[in-house]
């Protein structure tokens, strides 16, 4: 889809095939956060502002996630960054267009709806608000709440974690919002996510935090194929060295609250299967524990509770487990 909404608009690419763009998009050995970041340079000028390019990838990425398996998604993206309309700056170096934040949520939406009809799984969105770009958030905020029964479900908080936004007023005005809105639910995530980035618990393992947040059952995200391309992977036929490996284990032995995801599958050349294939060859997981932690994730998602239960029981009856077990 990239490669042909560039072709239309005109709009170069660092490759001419699919094949040719991969090289410079996708990655297999490790790389620093500014370098991941900089893949996005690439791809996102030829799609940013285009309303075909903004739903079709809505759409084919529910088609990925059914090939893979998935019974339930939750993906989540920044409205503004595929804007060129009532957004400053407008991102990417685009002339000022006429697609706007509000539309492209729109757009999405409509993706996400006719995969799901037609690919027959959920797909439900969580808009980002930007840490680079904080005046972004109130408005991203709002739309989550215009939006919150059509397909949008929850607020996040992405971009580089390096970045110090505690005392930005815009960030603040947005959880303050948070706060005495539907949205209350995901305080604490964002919280979370504001000391160790991500939600992943891995710059505090061994802090007062985390202990806190396995006390309490918190639920977390761990992403095995992201944590093995940012920091250096030592590999051999006896050794693969993992980062946040002691996480994942520890989360495994004391039966933690967390689900195992995929981050940008494009750019990490990541699907669920080639994720959990790290953690059972390198970090002992067993068929049994995917099964409770995706009964985890599924309790822990932003469906409605109707909803909710019939994924449930949906996962109960595929996995020959007793409804509640874990």
């Amino acid at each position: 889809t990239r490669v042909f909404i560039s072709r239309k608009r005109g709009i170069p690419l660092p490759g001419d095939t699919v094949e040719e763009l991969l090289k410079y998009v996708s990655y297999d050995t490790p790389l620093s956060l500014p370098q991941f970041l900089e893949k996005f340079n690439y791809y996102m000028p030829a799609i940013a502002g285009d309303r075909e390019a903004v739903r079709r990838i809505a759409y084919e990425f529910v088609e990925t996630k059914a090939k893979e398996g998935m019974a339930y998604v939750e993906v989540r993206y920044s409205p503004h960054l595929l804007a060129n309309c009532n957004v400053d700056p407008i991102p990417w170096g685009q002339a000022k267009g006429d697609l706007t934040p509000d539309e492209v949520v729109q757009l999405v939406n409509q993706g996400l709806q006719d995969g799901e009809r037609d690919f027959h799984i959920k797909a439900r969105s969580i808009l980002c608000c930007m840490r680079h770009m904080p005046s972004w958030s109130p408005e991203v905020v709002e739309l989550c709440k215009k939006y919150r029964n059509n397909s949008v479900v929850a607020v996040d908080l992405a971009g580089d974690e390096t970045l110090k936004v505690e005392n930005y007023s815009e960030h603040k005005k947005a959880y303050e919002v948070c706060g005495i809105s539907f949205l209350k639910e995901i305080i604490r995530k964002i919280h979370i996510e504001g000391m160790c980035g991500k939600g992943q618990a891995a710059c505090f393992f061994d802090c007062k935090q985390l202990r806190e947040v396995l006390r309490v059952r918190e639920f977390l995200h761990l992403c095995p194929g992201e944590a093995s391309k940012f920091s250096h992977v030592a590999a051999d036929a006896k050794k693969v060295e993992i980062p946040n490996a002691g996480t994942a284990i520890r989360f495994r032995k004391d039966r933690a609250n967390y689900s195992l995801n995929t981050d940008d599958p494009l750019i990490f050349n990541s699907t669920i299967d080639k994720d959990y294939g790290i953690v059972k060859e390198y970090m002992g997981f067993t068929e049994e524990e995917f099964k409770r932690i995706n009964i985890n994730a599924a309790q822990s998602s932003f469906l409605p509770e109707k909803e909710k239960q019939e994924l449930l029981n949906k996962l109960y009856e595929a996995y020959g487990m007793v409804p509640n077990a874990s």
